[in-house]
C-alpha cells in the first residue's frame, strides 16, 4: 500500500491532536525509509518481475530487517525514542503503533512476502495486489476516510499550510493511481534511490502544521 499508510497517519491526528502530521507520516513510512537503504546496500533483495502481481511488478525476496513483523516493532521504539528525545507531544504507544500497522497494510496487500523474524520465517499476505480493482477500492477507502477524520479534526489552514496539504495529497493520489499502470523501473539500483524520495514526506506533511497546534473539537 501507499495512500492507504499516510490515511492512518491523518486519522492518528485524532489520537495525538498536539503532535506534529510530520511525525504521525513518520511513523507510518518508516518501513519504507529504511527499505530503500538497505537495498542500495545490498543488504535486502528484491526484483522486477513484470506482472508478478497486478498492481506491482516487484518481487521481495529478502526484507527481514525492514519488514519483518518483529523489527517493524523496533523500529517503532527507535522512533518513539527519537521522538522523545525532541520532546514531540505525541504518546509513544501510538508512534509504535503506526510503525507496526504499516507491517499489518502490507500483509494484506502483498503476496505471501512479508516475514515475521529475521531469519527462517513464516512469509504472510492475502495477495489484494493481486487485483486492480480491489486495491483501489480498498486503499481509497482507507484514503477517503483518512482525509475526512484528519479534516474534521484540524484547525483551518493558513495559504501556505494548505498548498503543502493538498499538494501532498494530490502528489501521493496520482502516484497511488498510475502506478500499476506505470513502466517498470529500469533497475534494482534506480528503485532503490528512487525509494529515497519516501524521506520528503514527512517534513512535507509537516509543513501543512507549521503553526502551534489547537485542541481537537469535540
Amino acid at each position: 500500500m501507499f495512500v492507504g499508510h499516510l490515511a492512518v497517519a491523518f486519522a492518528a491526528k485524532r489520537v495525538a491532536p498536539a503532535a506534529n502530521i510530520g511525525w504521525l507520516m513518520a511513523g507510518v513510512t518508516m518501513l519504507d525509509l529504511v527499505w530503500p537503504v538497505f537495498v542500495l546496500a545490498g543488504i535486502e533483495y528484491v526484483r522486477i518481475v513484470p506482472g508478478a502481481t497486478a498492481f506491482t511488478p516487484l518481487v521481495f525476496d529478502s526484507y527481514p530487517w525492514s519488514h519483518s513483523l518483529f523489527m517493524s516493532i523496533v523500529w517503532g521504539f527507535v522512533l518513539a525514542a527519537v521522538a522523545r528525545a525532541c520532546r514531540v507531544p505525541a504518546p509513544a504507544w501510538l508512534l509504535v503503533a503506526l510503525v507496526v500497522s504499516h507491517w499489518v497494510l502490507d500483509a494484506a496487500s502483498h503476496a505471501p512476502d512479508m516475514p515475521l523474524w529475521p531469519g527462517p520465517s513464516p512469509l504472510i499476505g492475502l495477495g489484494l495486489w493481486y487485483s486492480i480493482p480491489l486495491t483501489i477500492v480498498a486503499e481509497g477507502i482507507l484514503w477517503i476516510a483518512g482525509l475526512a477524520i484528519y479534516l474534521r479534526a484540524r484547525r483551518p489552514f493558513t495559504r501556505s499550510e494548505n498548498a503543502a496539504f493538498w499538494s501532498l495529497v494530490g502528489v501521493a493520489t496520482l502516484l497511488w493511481v498510475t502506478q500499476p499502470w506505470s513502466p517498470p523501473p529500469p533497475s534494482v539500483e534506480a528503485l532503490g534511490w528512487f525509494g529515497l524520495i519516501g524521506w520528503l514526506i514527512a517534513p512535507w506533511a509537516a509543513l501543512a502544521e507549521r503553526r502551534a497546534p489547537t485542541s481537537v473539537p469535540a
